[in-house]
This record gives structure tokens, sequence and C-alpha cells, in this order.
């Protein structure tokens, strides 16, 4: 049986294929069309999905689609005509662009991408079901409690509930314009980011500020009722409208005018203590929600998705305060993940199949041999040195204090380079962390960068009792060993870690152990392979493309070796 699921009626439009119950590849549009976080109809990854699975139209039996447009339509032509005067732009994007014509746009390439009488059935999957129960029939837990936060989702801006085998238990949910995510987004916006795509520079902005400052006007703005119900106070936001500019002007009179939206444009103290005091309250509510979920169901194990669970900073207080032994998000935790959630709601939940795939690779995407490589640097003329052990050589130009671009097997699934698309510097040189945000990623000076370690050697350097193999949980770095790997150390202490484990990647593992014995330190720094706007490297061209349009010193592609001259 083979299920293509599909995500693009919000935001990072994905695909993937499911055949027998295994995720066989998932692929963001944006890697291949370039067009970070695109809301298009996914049609490229289909395409290349099709390709890497080896399947053709014929061979597909369902589509999914993770969300359902009907879903809540009445609520929300209800709420458009109270707020007629004030909702034009909702009106445009829920009433006409998502309920119509992005149904239209699935009908139009359903007509001509199946044809010859093969008409598989699609199944609508509610936006919140494709999240979090999703995620749990791919999780390692038998049973599980459920939590899935958001912007929002047809109508819907919470799951909560809980999970065995392939059936579920729902909770409670809360309704937009009670929405986390959106008070977040208006936050983010307010200190000069794009809001919906940059609440990751807000996170790592927020250790700059004071949290106290603003903090008892933030937490009486947004809470969390005893029944974990979301609470807003809707005068000091415009985001309910659809408003380009999502906070209001009670919002500017509490916290002073807004950072323009430029990236040169100066932080003022208040800028950054408003960053800090919405980050410490998101925090603050994310663990009553857990808390109250532990609570209720008992559970020792929590399933998290949505794309306020990509506050990693949240997430690793959720790990150690919120009475949980662990908590479980997909790679793809955001919007993109839906595409698989959705397949594997219909797998399990509707179709009746066994649960069996875990999903702990997240080297789910398109891949390229050293032939197809060998080929790619024929066509651009390209000098590359071949070698067996590359892990060795590349450890030592990590340690002579070079940038690499490291490229290597199949691509992530989600946000975070994983040590296939990514690029390596030396995190004991105190000078990178600058050295890569002005010279290759062209980026905020203030961002901090990740580290990667073996699995085996967390310990020794981080205060973390559990594996996160997805770079999800921010933890401690130990205090006697910040001073050891300065540039992955954030101002607060903290770092996203991301564990390795030689069973899902042994390359990079390899690579890690290879540069310990030049250093002493097992842990190198990480971050994506890309500049600031732009998505992730999907081939080879595009890996050649940033490593001569950057700072970067040397390219890592498979086995060969590229060096600057």
């Amino acid at each position: 049986m083979n299920i293509l699921g599909i995500n693009f009626y919000y935001h990072d439009s994905t695909a993937c294929i499911v055949s027998d119950g295994r995720l066989v590849v998932a692929i963001e549009e944006e890697r291949i069309t370039r067009k970070k976080h695109t809301t298009e109809f996914p049609i490229h990854s289909i395409k290349k999905c099709m390709e890497v699975a080896g399947l053709t139209p014929a061979d597909i039996d369902h589509v999914t689609v993770s969300v359902d447009p009907g879903l809540d339509l009445g609520k929300k032509v209800f709420y458009a005509m109270r707020h007629l005067m004030r909702s034009s732009k909702f009106i445009s994007q829920e009433l006409v662009i998502n309920s119509y014509w992005k149904r239209k746009r699935l009908s139009r390439w359903y007509q001509t991408f199946f044809k010859d009488g093969h008409k598989p059935p699609v199944h609508y999957v509610p936006h919140h079901l494709s999240h979090v129960v999703g995620t749990f029939l791919i999780s390692p837990y038998e049973s599980a409690a459920l939590l899935s936060v958001d912007g929002s989702g047809e109508w819907a801006t919470t799951f909560m509930g809980k999970a065995k085998d392939c059936s579920y238990t729902f909770f409670r949910q809360d309704n937009f314009p009670m929405s986390l995510g959106s008070v977040y987004e208006a936050a983010t916006q307010f200190t000069g980011f794009i809001p919906n795509y940059d609440e990751g520079k807000t996170m790592g902005l927020a250790p700059l500020g004071n949290p106290q400052k603003f903090y008892d006007k933030v937490s009486k703005i947004f809470w969390i009722n005893d029944d974990l119900s979301i609470g807003v106070d809707l005068s000091y936001f415009r985001y309910q409208y659809y408003a380009s500019v999502r906070y209001s002007s009670k919002f500017i009179e509490d916290f002073g005018p807004p950072r323009n939206n430029d990236k040169r444009a100066k932080f003022e103290q208040y800028h950054l203590d408003v960053a800090a005091a919405f980050q410490l309250h998101l925090e603050e509510c994310m663990l009553k929600l857990a808390r109250g979920l532990y609570k209720k169901t008992g559970e020792d194990y929590l399933v998290i998705s949505g794309g306020v669970a990509l506050n990693s900073v949240a997430n690793g207080r959720l790990v150690r305060e919120s009475g949980f032994k662990d908590i479980y998000l997909m790679p793809a935790a955001g919007d993109n993940g839906t595409a698989i959630g959705a397949a594997y709601y219909l797998y399990n939940c509707v179709l009746k199949n066994k649960r069996g795939f875990v999903h702990l690779d997240p080297y789910v995407g398109t891949s390229y041999s050293n032939k197809d490589i060998e080929t790619v640097l024929g066509i651009c003329k390209l000098n590359a040195t071949y070698y067996d052990n590359v892990e060795e050589r590349t450890a030592e130009i990590l340690n002579e204090g070079k940038i690499v671009g490291w490229f290597q097997g199949g691509m992530e699934i989600g946000p975070r380079s994983l040590g296939n698309r990514s690029i390596l510097a030396n995190p004991t040189l105190k000078h990178m962390k600058d050295k890569v945000n002005a010279e290759v990623k062209h980026r905020e000076a203030f961002r901090p960068f990740a580290p990667s370690c073996p699995i085996e050697d967390v310990p020794k350097y981080f205060e973390q009792h559990v594996a996160d193999p997805f770079m999800l949980k921010v933890c401690d770095v130990l205090p006697d060993k910040r001073f050891a790997v300065p540039a992955i150390t954030h101002v607060d202490g903290t770092a996203r870690l991301q564990t390795i484990h030689p069973e899902t990647n042994l390359r990079f593992h390899t690579l890690l152990k290879e540069f310990e014995k030049l250093s002493g330190v097992p842990v190198l720094l990480n971050t994506s392979f890309n500049v600031m706007g732009e998505p992730i490297v999907e081939s080879p061209y595009d890996a050649i493309r940033c490593f001569f349009t950057t700072g970067l010193d040397v390219l890592v592609l498979g086995n060969y070796i590229i060096e600057k001259y």
C-alpha cells in the first residue's frame, strides 16, 4: 500500500511517501524551489518523492492532505460576520483562498496527475490530528499524552489528549483567536523580525534581555486558565483580523516603539526585555499545559507538535520540569511534518493497520552518490580530491580552524541541519561564532550555534539526560566545560544540543570521534547549510553555489573535498 501525503494549506509545503507503513521519503518543497517556507502546491516535491520511491501515479493507493478545509467553516463565517468591518483579509485568506482556491488547486493537480481511470481516494485529515496524533503514531511510545500548539489550523490553536496503540482520546482544544502561537508571532514582529517565520530569532534574542522588566504586564496579556484553556487580552493585538501589523497601539503604549524590520536596525534594551518576557511566559504557559496533562493522564511520556513545539528552550524545560520522563517531536515538528502525520493517521487510524514504524532517522530526503557528485564536479569544471577516509581529513581541516560545508547522504527533513546538510566549525575557538555569523551565514551577531555530540559523550559536556537527535531540546552546558566549547555556548550557558547516534549517522559520528582525537573535544559547531533567508541546500549544485558565494573555506561532497586557494 502506497500513501502520498501532502501539506500545502498554510506554510512549509511538503510531500511524502509511506509504503506499507514505512516512511520511504519526505521532501519540503522549499528545498527544490529555493523559496523558504513556501505555501505553493508541492508539485516539485511530489515528483521528487515519486522518483526516490520508484513509483508511478498508478502505484498510489491513497492521497492524504493535512487539513480539512470544510472543518469549522460555519464558525469562520460567523466570526467574519461579527467583525465584518475589520475582517476583509480574514475573509480573503480563510474563506476564499483556504476554503476554495487551494481545494481547487488540489483538484486540478489530481486530474492531471492521475490518468487512465486510476483515481485513488483523497482523505482530508484535520490539521491538529495530522500534527500530534500523526506524530504519536511514529513515536517510540506505546502510549503518551498529546499536546499540539500553533498559530491556528482550520480553527483550532491547540489539541490536548492521550493515545495508546492506534487510538486516541480527545480532551479539549482552543480556537482562534485564543492562540499562543499568534501572540508570540506578534512579539516577533515587534522586535523587528518576520512573524510566522523568525520566531527562532526571538527565542535566541531573549537571553540578552531582562524578562522581569515586563513580565507582570506580559502575564496579564496571555495566560493559561485552570482548565488548561488559553486566555488572551485581544486589545493588545490585531492578528485576529489578519492585519499586516499584528500588535495594536495599546501594545506600543505599554512596551514602546517597535524595532524597524531592517536587520541593520538597532536593538534598544526594551526590545530585548520584551523578547525575554514573552519567551519566559510562553515557557511557563507550555509548562502549565504539560503539567496539567501529566496530572490528568498519568502517562510517562509526552508527544508534542505544532509551530510552538519548535521553541526548543521551552522543550528543554518540559523535559526537566513537566514530570514526564521525556518528550517526542518529529524532526519536522511544524507544518512540514503534517504531511507525514496525515499519512500515518490514515494508515493506522482509518485503515486500521498496526503500528510498526518509529521515526528516529531524519535523513529521509534526496541523496546523491559519489558518482552523481563526480558528474556535477565535471560539469562545473571543479578540481576535487577523493578521500577514502574523508572523516579523518575533514577532522584535520576543522581542527585547523577552517569552516566546512558538509554534504552527505540523505537530506534531513525539518528546519535543522542534522549532519548531512551542515556547516561545521571548531567549537573550541571563541571567535568562531562571530566568524560564521558574519562571513558565512550573513545574519545577526546574537544568533547562537548548536553543538553536535556523540550520544555516549553527552554527559561529559551537557546537562542532558535524554537523547535529542533532532536538535529540539535546549539544555545547559556543564559550567566547567563552557570555556572548552565557547562557540556553541549561548550567553545564558545553554546550547541546542544534537545527540549523534552511529546507527542513524555513522559517518557524522565517525567525524566527531576523529575530531576528538585531534582536539580532545567530541563536539562540533553545526548549523544549517544555507545563508539567511534561503532554504537548506538540497543538491550538490546548491552546495557548490553556497560554497563559492560565502566565507566557507572547504566543501566536502561525499568523499570529495574542494578547497579554496
